[in-house]
């Protein structure tokens, strides 16, 4: 297993594929990471819809905007519970919160495990709700296409992008 800080670096948005299925077992232990995410109060308003057939599979990808996706074998779809998530006094509702924890928990997991992820946060949301016909209370937040990586990524373009750390952290006050 790699230091936290190495797993952290070796992550990135995949965008290309191998066609080779995820063996069941290996796709669970990265859902588990999800499940043990922590949750504001505990509540854990998650589900997660894990696509690996057409037609759904297709369908899906037609929420989207860009084919790159349908390169990789399985899509999960993130989803939010709006009736368990927690609200703090001024009526903040945690659920999104709650849920991106959860997907890091599966892209450092999935990273930890030779796959790779993307987070999509640009689709269709109404699109992807009616395909997989949720309820009103639950939301499509992202979804995560996995699979074993096709391209290899050029670690220190991908670093040279970041912000230096005095740009996002202040101490003792903001400024």
């Amino acid at each position: 297993m790699k230091d936290f800080l190495s797993l952290v670096e070796s992550r990135y948005s995949c965008r290309s594929f191998q066609n080779k299925p995820i063996e069941t077992a290996l796709l669970e232990k990265v859902l588990e990471a999800a499940r043990l995410a922590p949750s504001a109060v505990n509540a854990q308003p998650l589900k997660f819809i894990v696509v690996t057939q057409s037609p759904l599979k297709e369908k899906i990808v037609e929420c989207y905007y860009r084919p790159w996706i349908s390169t990789a074998p399985v899509l999960i779809i993130a989803c939010g519970d709006h009736s368990q998530s927690w609200r703090r006094s001024d009526g903040k509702d945690h659920c999104d919160i709650d849920v991106a924890i959860a997907i890091d928990h599966i892209t450092l997991a999935a990273a930890d495990s030779g796959l790779a992820t993307c987070w999509v946060c640009k689709f269709n949301a109404m699109q992807c709700a009616g395909v997989l016909k949720l309820p009103a209370h639950i939301s499509p937040v992202a979804i995560i296409p996995i699979g074993y990586p096709a391209d290899n990524p050029n670690d220190s373009e991908r670093h040279s992008k970041r912000k230096p750390l005095n740009e996002i952290v202040s101490w003792n006050g903001f400024g």
